[in-house]
Formats: C-alpha cells, structure tokens, sequence
C-alpha cells in the first residue's frame, strides 16, 4: 500500500539545532499542556513533535501523538533519521524502552476508540492513521544498555499487542476500530516460534494487522520454517534470512516453494544448507534441481546470500537461474573454482554488482586471475567488497592494486585475516588515495608483529595467535600519519571487524 508521507524539510548539514526544535524541546516541558495544545497546533508540526518527544522520552506526549496522528502513515525511519532540525539519527541507536512503550500505548489507544466517534475527534486526527511502520530500528549486536530495547524486545512488545488486541474484541464487540498495519522486522527461534505464530494469526483477524518486512529466522526446525512463511503477508516481505537451520538439500527442497510465493521479495539469505559432498546422492541432485527450479520464479530478486554452503563447479547453475541482475552477492565460504569466478565475471550480474562478498574462499593460486576478472567487470559500480580470509599475501595485494583501484566508487573494503605486511598495507594506502569514496578499510595485524610466524600462515593462526602490541602501535601510528599526509585522515583504518558491521544491502 502506497501512502502519502507526512510533510519533513529536507535535511541539510548541521551539527546544531534550529530555532524550531530548540521551541519544540521547550513547549514539551510541560507534557499535560503540550497534550491539551495538540487539537490546535498545525499538522505540519507532528514529524518534529515525534521526533523530540521521543528523543527526550515525552512519554505522555508521545503516547497522544500516536493516539491523534494526523497522517495515514506513521514512519520510523522517516521520522527519526538526521533532519533539517535535528542531526542526530536516532535509527542508528537502540530505542529506548519508555519511549517504544508509549507508542504501542497510543496505538492501542488509538484503537480503542470507536469508529462512531470518529466525527467528533479534531481534523479527525485518531482515525487518519493506517500504518505503522517500525522498521529500520537497529538490531542487536550492540552493547546491551537495560533502558533500551533489542530487536527482540520490540517484536515481542508489538506481537503481545497483537494477540491482546485480538482477545479483547470479545470483551467489547461495541466497539469498531480503524484497522491499523503494523510493518516490522521480525527474530525468530525455538524458543520464541511458539510466540510470533500466536501474533501472526491473531493480526490477521484483528484490527491490528502484523505485517513482517524482513523474517530472520535462526534454528528453526523445517516444520516450524514452514509454518511461519504461510501466516506472513506476501505483499509486504522483502527479505527471507534462514540461518543455522541445518536444512540441507531435502529441507531447503521443502522450504524454497513457500519462500518463492513472495514475488516481492529482493533479498534472500540461505546459510548452512548444502548437502553432505561426501554422500552424494540422486536425491541430492534431485532436490538441487528443484531448488533451482524454484529459484527462477523470483522476478525481484538483488541480493542473494549462500554463505557456508558447498557451491563449487555449480555457481553458474544456481545463478542462471535467476531472471535479473543481481546487485549484492555473498558467497563467502562456499569453496569456490576458478570456473566458478570465471562465470560470474562475464554473467550479466557482475556489472550491476554493488555488494560482494568472498570472504573465506583461496583466491592465493588458480583463482586469483579469475578474481580479477570479476573485479574489472564490476568495477564501475562496486560499492562493498570483503574478502576477509582469502590467504591474500603481499604478492597477490600488489597485483591486484591496479584493477581494485579502478573501483572508483568503492567505500568499504574488508582484508582482515589475509597475510598482509606492513609494507603491503602501506601500498594499498598509497593506491587507494585515488578511491575518493572509499571510507573504511577493514585491514589485518600486519604478519610483521606476530613472533615466529609459520609461512604461509593459516587463517586459523592469525586470527588466533597473539601479537606484538608494540609493534602494533608502532604500525597504527605510521598508518595515521600516512592518511594525514595524503589528506584522507577521515578514511577509517581498521582491525574491528566486530565494530564496523558489514553494510545492508538496503542501505547501500
């Protein structure tokens, strides 16, 4: 459902508050007259009225406004996103858990109020909400802070209203809300199945209806896979991610059909789910065709994700399949061939690619011209590249510079775990000052600080073995004087692989 977006200003550079958010903060003081102003202030004010009162934790206000939205859609991530009043993004910390409370309070509120009056409400303002849109909120993996919320903690919070919601019509069959659509991201595993599949069918006959945007799904038995894709909406998900499900081929033959009735779907995440190389099987094959089979039938398809699964000699069948181009593609672990690198370099995927993923596959030997290959075709619109445990030495570096280079609009490049030296990372800082969009580059211990190294170094023993933390310091400190001295101090040099999680493809 399209629907219009409440009125913003564009956002423009700024550190400081306009005049206008400074009154904001101010007139939110006193949250019960804020309340009773509500009726009387223009319509063009609620964005920034949201946005304060959930900054500063307004709960009462933040409830009202919910309960007297006067728009169809209400927006999380357009509404807290840096604006032309506020820079601080607040998408990009974990809610707090007062303010995400008091807006599935106005919600329910909202709903409780009966559709017979709505004539009597000012502008009609409790019954022009149609969506909720809670999506984008970031997900766990931060520092956990006991005054915000997880993922988690807002899917349970929105699934409890929905199955309250839908007990509560029998204690008040007088009443006749406004259906409300209620977007968000939902976790999913054994033990919280049970839960959400409660949510899911009670939204469906409820007022409240839950709409999922992205499913991430950890652990899941097949059955239970199953289950939850029938009770989601096909016309609002976007993204299926399947992880640690130990599928296999038979269990993914099972699951791929239901997945594939979401011909909406853009991203499609599959982990762990290969069979056993060492028993082939007819059946294994025969459930990889119909794997494939099925995969055809996505008509909007750009990312597809296959980590950790056996893929070798057989990349050009899975993606020939597909019937467009896509723009991220993550194959790390998946013990790819030269043939395989060699397909996709002259597929019509690799030149629309802007995300790439080959982490954990040698392209040390055979591979490495392959590689190549892939980066120059898709060179003019890579955006993300990772190839962390690659076994890429100084050698290898080198004779990829001149081609990695000409990825000019590259902003991310992960190279932890690789053999690097210092001197190797010194050229690739040299080389990349041309790469003008670039803003992080993910790089390894240099092998110069670890003590007796065995050559060449597993990737088991350089993310394993100690280092010489002198020797590091010694090394950060050259790093940052080089960036200094070629102007590009803002480019982030890194070994935090923990702290810069990889980009979305969404956001890219």
């Amino acid at each position: 459902m399209q629907l219009p977006a409440p009125w913003w200003p564009p956002a423009r550079p700024s550190t400081m508050h306009t005049l206008v958010f400074l009154s904001t903060r101010q007139v939110l003081q006193c949250q019960s007259a804020a309340c009773q102003a509500l009726p009387l202030l223009p319509r063009e004010l609620f964005p920034l009225l949201f946005k304060v009162a959930f900054m500063d934790k307004k709960t009462v206000v933040l409830r009202e406004l919910v309960h007297t939205w006067p728009f169809p859609l209400l927006s999380f991530q357009q509404l807290l996103q840096e604006c032309a009043h506020c820079s601080r993004a607040l998408l990009q910390e974990r809610p707090s858990t007062e303010s995400m409370q008091a807006v599935i309070l106005g919600l329910t509120a909202r709903l409780h109020t009966p559709e017979t009056e709505a004539g009597t409400q000012p502008l009609c303002r409790k019954h022009a909400l149609r969506v909720l849109d809670m999506t984008g909120l970031l997900d766990d993996g931060v520092e956990q802070d006991p005054g915000t919320m997880s993922m988690w903690d807002c899917t349970a919070a929105v699934a409890r209203t929905c199955i309250a919601q839908q007990q509560g019509r029998t204690a008040e069959p007088g009443l006749a809300p406004v259906p409300v659509e209620v977007r968000v991201d939902l976790r999913v595993n054994r033990a919280s199945y049970a839960f959400l599949r409660e949510a899911l069918r009670s939204s469906a006959g409820s007022p409240l209806r839950l709409c999922c945007r992205d499913l991430r799904a950890e652990d899941l038995p097949m059955r239970n896979t199953v289950a939850l894709l029938q009770l989601l909406d096909a016309g609002c998900l976007r993204r299926v991610d399947l992880r640690f499900n130990n599928l296999g081929l038979r269990g993914l033959s099972v699951i791929i059909p239901h997945v594939a009735r979401f011909q909406h779907l853009a991203s499609l995440r599959l982990h762990y789910v290969h069979g056993d190389s060492r028993q082939p099987s007819v059946d294994g094959e025969d459930n990889f065709r119909y794997f494939l089979a099925q995969m055809g039938r996505f008509t909007c398809l750009r990312e597809l994700s296959m980590g950790s699964s056996l893929l070798s000699g057989r990349l050009d069948q899975l993606l020939s399949t597909l019937q467009s181009p896509l723009e991220s593609l993550e194959l790390a672990f998946c013990a790819l061939l030269p043939e395989d690198l060699r397909f996709l370099a002259r597929s019509p995927h690799a030149v629309h690619l802007k995300k790439l993923d080959l982490s954990g596959n040698d392209l040390s030997g055979s591979q490495l011209e392959p590689f190549q290959g892939l980066l120059q075709a898709a060179a003019a619109t890579l955006l993300h590249l990772e190839l962390t445990e690659c076994q890429l030495a100084d050698t290898q570096l080198l004779a990829t510079l001149p081609v990695l280079t000409r990825c000019a609009s590259l902003r991310y490049l992960g190279l932890y775990g690789n053999p690097l030296s210092m001197a190797g990372l010194k050229e690739l800082l040299r080389d990349s000052v041309a790469q003008a969009e670039l803003r992080t580059v993910v790089h390894p211990f240099p092998v110069d600080c670890y003590e007796g190294l065995p050559w060449p170094p597993p990737a088991s023993v350089l993310l394993e073995a100690s280092i010489n933390e002198e020797k590091f310091a010694r090394v950060e400190a050259e790093l940052h004087q080089l960036l200094l001295a070629s102007g590009r101090a803002h480019v982030l040099w890194t070994t935090d692989i923990y702290g810069r999680l990889a980009a979305d493809y969404f956001s890219l």
